[in-house]
């Protein structure tokens, strides 16, 4: 059973284990530049932006970052270990983030992925968000999508 929690400072290593785990398989498709999030500050993270943890048998094996943009709430990341791909953790993580969006007023969810990051793309299609545009930003080509709630 996945349990959803707020993360705290405590939880700082763990996200940043599951975060090396979850962006390693893409490091080759990205030609070796690293994901965004394996090198976020998750300290900062925490502290500044409204961060949850999924567990299971009170193992953290996935987070959820989200950031209040007005009129939206950014899913900035989530990541799931990819020993539990499948089992529901991700799914649930999206469903909260949708909805804490709600909670706070706010229409709709945006988020974005790298565009070597296929299979998210078509998740995130999949259950209802729409590809809205691409750019650059650091040096990463990006897809941003967004969810009307």
């Amino acid at each position: 059973m996945v349990d959803l929690r707020r993360a705290t400072a405590t939880d700082v290593p763990r996200l940043q284990h599951v975060a090396e785990l979850a962006y390693a398989p893409y490091l080759p498709r990205m030609g070796g530049m690293r994901p965004g999030p394996m090198d976020t500050d998750y300290a900062a993270a925490v502290a500044e932006s409204e961060a949850w943890v999924a567990t299971v048998d009170d193992e953290v094996v996935g987070f959820l970052l989200l950031v209040d943009d007005g009129d939206a709430m950014v899913l900035e990341n989530v990541a799931v270990l990819p020993s539990h791909h499948g089992i529901g953790v991700g799914r649930a993580l999206l469903t909260l983030a949708e909805r804490r969006a709600v909670d706070a007023g706010r229409s709709r969810v945006r988020l974005y992925t790298h565009e070597t990051m296929i299979e998210n793309q078509q998740l995130y299609e999949r259950i209802g968000y729409v590809k809205t545009h691409r750019a650059s930003e650091h040096g990463f080509t990006r897809i941003f999508f967004e969810r009307s709630l």
